[in-house]
């Protein structure tokens, strides 16, 4: 049980699944799962687990292989022996000497929308510029 009073499902190192899983409570992970996995409680990746696909859970721990976005609601923690490759996104985010990552990370712990800085096209400023002066050199001469 974990510290909610809700009871864990586990998926054992010699249990592959396809597909998506859906579960309220908390899930450990220590097999395969090639899918997607969305649970309202916590989520934990075990150090044998190999997961492709998304997570959208409440928290996330992994210490093994995870080839997909996570999306947590609240914290993800990665593990010195996780690797990661994908998109993550939560309000807190703990990493260890020694995980390897490869994607993109937000962390927001207000939970509220980033704006964006606007982006500005170099290429049509710079032609802009280049009108605006060979303009000037005309009325000059």
């Amino acid at each position: 049980m974990d510290s909610s009073g809700s009871s864990q499902s586990v998926i054992s190192s010699e249990v592959e699944i396809k597909g998506t899983v859906q579960s309220s409570g908390s899930v450990r992970i220590d097999g395969k799962l090639e899918g997607e996995l969305h649970c309202g409680g916590d989520a934990i990746i075990g150090e044998s687990a190999v997961v492709q696909g998304n997570l959208n859970v409440n928290s996330a721990s992994v210490e093994g292989q995870l080839n997909g976005n996570i999306l947590a609601k609240d914290r993800i923690e990665l593990k010195a022996s996780a690797r990661v490759t994908g998109d993550i996104k939560a309000k807190r985010l703990s990493v260890e000497d020694g995980v390897t990552f490869v994607g993109r990370s937000e962390v927001n712990p207000s939970a509220s929308p980033i704006s964006a800085a606007p982006i500005i096209d170099e290429t049509e400023t710079a032609t802009e510029d280049a009108e605006e002066l060979e303009g000037a050199a005309t009325e000059r001469y």
